[in-house]
C-alpha cells in the first residue's frame, strides 16, 4: 500500500489477486452463515420451526456438508465487489432426493437466476460449479432441502473451494494450508503433498515421512504404520499365456499403509502358482495364443470352438460373463472414496475363475465400483413393431455379499450418458440369488455395481474379508453381441436357398417347420422366446388382445351373464386419466407430502395413459415439457408431490415416481385374478346390489420386498348420485392405497360404472279408458341403478271404447231381453189356462156310471163362450200352489183326480 505497486507472494504464501477462497472448512469460515428454517410457510408452526434449528451446514475438514433432514438449511455469504467477478466451487450432489439450489441476490438484481439456480446431480465425483458476478453488494446462497419419506437416509450435498474474484485488491498473502505447498513466490495456489509426506501451514515444501509412518496425499501429519495382516493384500490372475496357464498373483493393498518388518506382520504369500486358465465366456473362442476372441455373427460357441448356425437358425446375441480371468474389454472398474468422493485410480474388483470379488480398498467406507457399459441393442423386430410393449432386452446377474456389518451393494442403471439412477440396493449378507433388471429403451446404456462395507468415517481396512461377488452377468440383445447358441428362426423361400426372416407381429414360430403361425385370438405372444404355440399367453377375463397380440387391454365395455338377465357395462365415461392424491402424510420433522396416483382405467387400444414425473434436479422446466426429468409411463403410476406452498417454490415438487400397473391382467366381478386379490372389507359394501367390476393390474418392478412385483386393483362401483367422472378413493385402513407396499386398492364410484339400461329396469303403466283415450307409460323402476344404454319410452297413446257406452248396451239388451220373456211367460201362462179350462169341462159333462149327468153339448167351445168361464176358479192359488195340488191329486193308478163341483152343489166328488 505504501508505493502503490503488486508484488509476487512470498514462497509458502499464495493470494487470488483480487479474490478469496475458501478451502478449509475446519469451522465455518469468517462471514459465512449457516440458517435453518422448516419448509411449512405457516409462521404457527413454532414447533417444527424449533425441531430444524439443528438443521444446518456441517464443516468437515476438507468440504462443508448440507442436511439430509425434511428441513431448509442455507449457507450465505455477503461480499462487495469492487469490480464485477465470478463465484466457483466444487460440489457432490449424487441423490435426487434433496433439493439443491445456488442462487445470488444483489443490488442490481442478478441476471437469469432461474435458469441457473437449480444444481444437476452429479455424475461422477466432484463438479465444478462458475456464476458471474455484478459489482456491488452480492449476497451468494447454497440451499437445500430434504424429502426422504421412504425413511431412507439422503446423502448430503458437500461443497468446498469457494473462489470469489472481483473483491478489493489483496493486501497479504495467505499462507499454504497444512497439507500443501507453495515452492515459488507468486503462486494463487498451493499444491498437496503426495502420500507418505506431510507439511505444516505456510511451508514450501514436504517433508517425507519416517519409515515406519506413512500419509495420504495432502496430509498435515503422519501416521504410524501397523502390522500388515491377511487384510492387507488380495489375489489376482495373470492373462493366460501360450499353454493357457495362469499365475496365482497377490498383491498388497494400496495405498500400502502396513508394515512388513514389523513384529506379528504376515508376508505377502508367494506368487507364481499356475493353474489352467478358466475356459472362455459363451460366444468366445480361444486363439493360438489363448487369449479369448468372439465368435463372428452367425457363429456361436459355448466357450472353446466356434461353431456355424446350421440352417433354419440364427444366432441369440447377447454378453454372457461366466468365467473371469481378465476383465472384459467393455468393462472397467475403480474406487470412489468415501471420504473426500474422489475417484482413485485403484482397481475396485477383482477377477477370481468363477466369479469377481471386491477387492480391498484404501478404506472400508469406500465405494468399489464396476461398470458394465452396452452401446445398444437390437432386438427381435416383433418388438419393434409395438411402441407400448417396452422390454428390448434384460440384464440378469447372480451375486452374493458376506458382510460383519452394515454392507450395501448398488446397482444402478444409467441411460445416454445421464445420471446413475438406483434400481436397488442390498443391505447386510445376501446369500447367491439372481436379479433381472428389464431394459425398456433402446439406448446406451451402463450399469454399475457399486459396494460399500460400511458408512462410518476413518475406519480404515478392519472389515476387507465383507465381500460381494458376481458369478455371472448376462444381457440379451446386445447390439454388437456374441451367441452362445442359435434360436430357431422363421424361413424365407427363395431359390438361393433358406435364410432367415422376422415373423410378422403377433407371430410365432414353429420349431420344426420354421414356419410363422398367427397367435389365436386374445392371447398374447412372449416377445423374448417366440417359439411354439405355448408362446401365445391367453389373455385374462374380461380382455382381449392388440391386433399385433403384444398387450392385452379392455375397450372400456363389460358384460356379465346372470340366471335372470345379462349386464351389459360401457366405462367410456372413465377411460381419461383420472388423478388421486391420498391424505396428507408427515415425516418426523413436520414435512407434509402426499401420495399422489394417476389411474388410466380402459380404452385407447391398451396405450399407457399414466405419466408420473421426477422433477427434483429440474424445477424451471415448465409443466408438460418433461426435458431432463425423469418420468414413468403406465396405466397406474405414483409419485411423491410436496405442494408449492410447503416449499415456498413457485412449482410442487415431484418426485420417486413409481409404476404400480404394466399390464392389465384381467376384468372380473371375482375377488381374485390370477394370484391378486381385492379385499371386499377394504371398502364400504355396495348398496345397489349390482356387484363391482375389478380391474386388476401387474407391474414388473421386482423389489426386495415385493419379490413378485407390485399390483393393483380398481373396484368400479355403479353409484348413480356420482355424476360422471365419478369419485376415487383410497381404503379407509390404508391411507397410502397399500396395506403391504406391494398390492394397491382403489375404488371409483360413478353413475357411468353401472350396468346399460335395458328393458329390464322399467315399469309398464296403462291407464283407464278416458272419452275414448287410454294411454301406456313408461318409468323407470326405483332405485335406478343403470346408466346409458336404452332410453325410457316416449307415453304411448290408443282409442279406446270406454265403459259407459259398454254399460249403456248392456243395460239396453238386458231390458229387452227382460221385457221379451215377461211377454212369453205370460203368453204361454194364458195358453195353459185355457187348456186346463177346457179340460175340466170334457170331463164334467161325460156320462157317469152311479147316475146320469147332462151330457155335453159339444167337446168344442161354442159361440159364443167367453174367457170369462175362467172365472170359475174363484180360489186364487199361487204358481206354486197350483204345481203342489197338481201333483199332489193324482191317484195311484196315474189319472189325475180333478176336483169337480155337482150342479146340486153337494159335496165335491173325486173322479
Amino acid at each position: 500500500m505504501k508505493d502503490q505497486s503488486c508484488k509476487p507472494c512470498a514462497e509458502g504464501r499464495y493470494s487470488l489477486g483480487t479474490g478469496i477462497r475458501f478451502d478449509e472448512w475446519d469451522e465455518l469460515p469468517h462471514g459465512f452463515a449457516s440458517l435453518s428454517a422448516n419448509m411449512e410457510m405457516d409462521d404457527s408452526a413454532t414447533e417444527s420451526a424449533e425441531n430444524c434449528t439443528l438443521s444446518k451446514w456441517v464443516p468437515r475438514g476438507d468440504y462443508i456438508a448440507s442436511n439430509t433432514d425434511e428441513c431448509t438449511a442455507t449457507l450465505m455469504y455477503a461480499v462487495n465487489l469492487k469490480q464485477s467477478g465470478t463465484v466457483n466451487f466444487e460440489y457432490y450432489y449424487p441423490d435426487s432426493s434433496i433439493i439443491f439450489e445456488f442462487f445470488v441476490q444483489n443490488d442490481q438484481c442478478q441476471p437469469n437466476a432461474d435458469d441457473s439456480r437449480w444444481m444437476k446431480t452429479t455424475e461422477k465425483g466432484w463438479e465444478f460449479h462458475s456464476v458471474e458476478l455484478n459489482r456491488g453488494n452480492n449476497v451468494l446462497f447454497w440451499r437445500t432441502t430434504a424429502f426422504s419419506v421412504w425413511s431412507k437416509v439422503s446423502k448430503p450435498v458437500l461443497v468446498r473451494n469457494i473462489a470469489i474474484t472481483g473483491v478489493a485488491y489483496t493486501s497479504e498473502c495467505f499462507p499454504c494450508k497444512p497439507g500443501t505447498f507453495a515452492a515459488k513466490q507468486g503462486s494463487s495456489f498451493c499444491k498437496l503433498c503426495p502420500a507418505n509426506s506431510y507439511s505444516n501451514k505456510g511451508e514450501t515444501s514436504c517433508h517425507p515421512c519416517d519409515p515406519d509412518k506413512y500419509s495420504e496425499k495432502g496430509s498435515s501429519s503422519c501416521k504410524v504404520r501397523p502390522a500388515c495382516t491377511d487384510k492387507d493384500y488380495f489375489y489376482t490372475h495373470t492373462a493366460c499365456d501360450a499353454n493357457g496357464e495362469t499365475q496365482l498373483m497377490y498383491k498388497w493393498a494400496k495405498p500400502k499403509i502396513c508394515g512388513e518388518d514389523l513384529e506379528g506382520a504376515v508376508k505377502l504369500p508367494a506368487s507364481g502358482v499356475k493353474t489352467h486358465c478358466p475356459p472362455c465366456n459363451p460366444g468366445f473362442f480361444k486363439t493360438n495364443n489363448s487369449t479369448c476372441e468372439p465368435c463372428p455373427y452367425g457363429w456361436y460357441s459355448n466357450g472353446s470352438d466356434c461353431t456355424h448356425c446350421p440352417a433354419g437358425t440364427e444366432p441369440a446375441v447377447g454378453f454372457e460373463y461366466k468365467w473371469w480371468n481378465t476383465l472384459p474389454t467393455n468393462m472397467e472398474t475403480t474406487v470412489l472414496s468415501g471420504i473426500n468422493f474422489e475417484y482413485k485410480g485403484l482397481t475396485g474388483w477383482e477377477v477370481a475363475g468363477d466369479h469377481i470379488y471386491t477387492a480391498v480398498g484404501a478404506s472400508d467406507n469406500d465405494f468399489m465400483i464396476l461398470t458394465l457399459v452396452v452401446p445398444g441393442f437390437r432386438p427381435p423386430q416383433s418388438v419393434m413393431a409395438d411402441t407400448e410393449n417396452k422390454e428390448v432386452a434384460r440384464i440378469t446377474f447372480v451375486f452374493e455379499t458376506i458382510c460383519s456389518v452394515n454392507c450395501e451393494l448398488y446397482f444402478m442403471v444409467g441411460v445416454n450418458s445421464r445420471t446413475n439412477t438406483p434400481v436397488e440396493t442390498w443391505k447386510g449378507s445376501k446369500g447367491k440369488q439372481s436379479y433381472t433388471y428389464t431394459i425398456e429403451e433402446n439406448a446406451t446404456m451402463s450399469f454399475t455395481w457399486a459396494f460399500q462395507r460400511t458408512t462410518l468415517h476413518e475406519t480404515g481396512r478392519k472389515y476387507t474379508n465383507d465381500v460381494a461377488k458376481i458369478y455371472s452377468i448376462n444381457v440379451t440383445n446386445v447390439m454388437g453381441g456374441v451367441a452362445s447358441y442359435c434360436r430357431p428362426c422363421a424361413l424365407e423361400a427363395s431359390d438361393l436357398g433358406s435364410s432367415c426372416t422376422a415373423c410378422p407381429a403377433g407371430y410365432y414360430i414353429d420349431r420344426d417347420s420354421g414356419t410363422c403361425h398367427s397367435c389365436p385370438p386374445n392371447t398374447i405372444l412372449k416377445a423374448h422366446q417366440p417359439y411354439g404355440v405355448q408362446a401365445c399367453v391367453p389373455c385374462g377375463p374380461g380382455t382381449k388382445s392388440n391386433k399385433i397380440h403384444s398387450l392385452c387391454y379392455n375397450d372400456c365395455t363389460f358384460s356379465r351373464t346372470t340366471p335372470s338377465r345379462i349386464f351389459n357395462y360401457n366405462f367410456s365415461a372413465l377411460a381419461s386419466t383420472a388423478f388421486l392424491a391420498g391424505g396428507p402424510s408427515f415425516t418426523s420433522k413436520g414435512l407434509k407430502y402426499f401420495h399422489h396416483f394417476t389411474l388410466s382405467l380402459c380404452g385407447h387400444q391398451g396405450k399407457k395413459m399414466s405419466v408420473c414425473t421426477d422433477n427434483v434436479t429440474d424445477l424451471r422446466v415448465p409443466e408438460g415439457e418433461s426435458g431432463f426429468s425423469k418420468s414413468i409411463t403406465a396405466y397406474i403410476c405414483q409419485a411423491v408431490i410436496i405442494p408449492p406452498e410447503v416449499t415456498g417454490y413457485k412449482a410442487g415438487v415431484s418426485s420417486q415416481p413409481v409404476s404400480l400397473a404394466d399390464r392389465l391382467v384381467g376384468v372380473s366381478t371375482d375377488l381374485t385374478v390370477d394370484g391378486i386379490t381385492s379385499p371386499a372389507e377394504l371398502f364400504h359394501p355396495e348398496t345397489s346390489g349390482i356387484p363391482d367390476v375389478i380391474f386388476f393390474f401387474r407391474s414388473n418392478d421386482v423389489t426386495q420386498s415385493c419379490s413378485s412385483g407390485r399390483s393393483s386393483t380398481i373396484r368400479v362401483r355403479c353409484n348413480p348420485l356420482k355424476t360422471v367422472p365419478g369419485t376415487l378413493s383410497l381404503p379407509s385402513t390404508c391411507s397410502d392405497g397399500t396395506c403391504d407396499g406391494c398390492n394397491f386398492h382403489f375404488l371409483w364410484e360413478s353413475v357411468a360404472a353401472c350396468p346399460l339400461c335395458s328393458t329390464a329396469d322399467y315399469h309398464t303403466f296403462l291407464s283407464s279408458c278416458v272419452a275414448g283415450i287410454q294411454k301406456t307409460t313408461y318409468v323407470w323402476r326405483e332405485p335406478k341403478i343403470c346408466a346409458g344404454g336404452i332410453s325410457l319410452p316416449e307415453q304411448r297413446v290408443t282409442i279406446c271404447k270406454t265403459i259407459d257406452f259398454w254399460l249403456k248396451v248392456g243395460i239396453s239388451a238386458g231390458t229387452c231381453t227382460a221385457i221379451l220373456l215377461t211377454v212369453l211367460t205370460c203368453y204361454f201362462w194364458k195358453k195353459n189356462q185355457k187348456l186346463e179350462y177346457k179340460y175340466s169341462k170334457l170331463v164334467m159333462n161325460t156320462t157317469l156310471k152311479d147316475c146320469d149327468l147332462p151330457a155335453a153339448d159339444s167337446c168344442a167351445i161354442m159361440e159364443g163362450e167367453d174367457a170369462e168361464d175362467d172365472l170359475i176358479f174363484t180360489s186364487k192359488k199361487s204358481l206354486f200352489g197350483k204345481i203342489k195340488s197338481f201333483t199332489s191329486k193324482r191317484t195311484p193308478d196315474g189319472f189325475d183326480s180333478v176336483p169337480l163341483k155337482t150342479s146340486s152343489g153337494g159335496p165335491d166328488m173325486d173322479l
